[in-house]
């Protein structure tokens, strides 16, 4: 029986098509194995870790705690080798080569895996921070289970790890996985001190070079963000300047604030709802929408532009 579809058509049309992109892109057209790490793979990885780092409550339904350390174990080393081997794909694909890569990549492993210990500490913090921050979270158990916020740091604190290892492609697919899941998009390049906690979570964006420091606490909808891509003389953008926030210790921010560029929330500033941001606030500072407009009034006063409609107002009452 014969199909009614142009199969052999479309599939050597699409062959043709793979063969130029990968000319184009100078990838090898000789047969092999696979040519970079998988999604899927590292998506099983995951479920493992997230097991390793809380057997008793990520880990199997049916887990005991008699068998907890036994359990640890045995999901940790299948958890590595297979880590190693996406570790492997991605030195491959990066280095256009094979040489030695089996062996950068077992030592890689070595190193995240040492860095897990670590990783459960700042986890430890981030899900008593949400606790001690939500009144509605009646056990820490709840906010393990429950979260978004703490799904999206979990994947985060793995994918920071394997962006310092220098190994950005997997640490993207790890943060990704999670903003799929959460609405939550962390860059994996991002450096977020301990006590984080996102509240509700859906529609936060922290960019690639944004610094957060101690108990620091968001709400949702919330970007820290870059004001502008420099480009470089030929017209591309230049990859890994610093273009994001500082967000320094005890700062809060509230649902949907917007703020844009290298600037700097001082330590114990509280950002308000809807507020967008493109210049540094002192520590201490409490800024809402009606500050900026204040501020903005004053501002215009200053150069003989009385903006239209609006009282003037106390100096006092403009300050950041």
């Amino acid at each position: 029986m014969t199909t009614p579809f142009p199969i052999q058509e479309v599939a050597a049309a699409l062959a043709e098509q793979r063969r130029q992109w990968r000319d184009s892109h100078q990838r090898s057209q000789e047969p092999g194995g696979r040519e970079f790490p998988s999604r899927d793979a590292l998506a099983q990885t995951l479920g493992l870790l997230k097991g390793v780092l809380f057997p008793m409550r990520l880990g199997p339904h049916d887990l005991l705690q008699e068998s907890e350390d036994f359990y640890v174990a045995h999901a940790l080393d299948a958890a590595l080798h297979r880590l190693q081997t996406q570790i492997a794909l991605e030195l491959r694909y990066t280095q256009r080569s094979p040489a030695g890569t089996e062996e950068q990549a077992q030592a890689l492993t070595r190193q995240f895996a040492l860095a897990l210990p670590g990783i459960r500490r700042l986890l430890d913090s981030d899900v008593q921070a949400a606790y001690e921050g939500d009144p509605a979270a009646r056990t820490v158990d709840e906010v393990l289970l429950c979260y978004p916020g703490v799904l999206a740091l979990i994947h985060h604190r793995i994918a920071h790890q394997l962006y310092v290892l220098q190994l950005p492609l997997l640490a993207r697919i790890v943060a990704e996985l999670a903003h799929s899941e959460t609405g939550i998009d962390i860059h994996p390049g991002a450096q977020i001190g301990e006590r984080f906690f996102i509240d509700h979570g859906t529609g936060v964006v922290v960019g690639e070079t944004a610094v957060i420091g101690r108990k620091v606490r968001i709400y949702q909808a919330v970007t820290l963000g870059a004001k502008r891509f420099v480009q470089t003389a030929q017209g591309h953008l230049q990859k890994g300047q610093p273009r994001h926030p500082i967000v320094e210790d005890g700062v809060v921010i509230y649902a949907g604030a917007t703020i844009l560029g290298r600037v700097t929330l001082g330590a114990g500033a509280v950002i308000g709802g809807n507020v967008w941001l493109t210049q540094s606030v002192a520590a201490g500072a409490h800024v809402t929408q009606a500050s900026l407009q204040a501020a903005a009034h004053i501002a215009a006063q200053g150069a003989g532009q009385r903006l239209l409609g609006e009282p003037a107002l106390p100096a006092e009452e403009a300050a950041l």
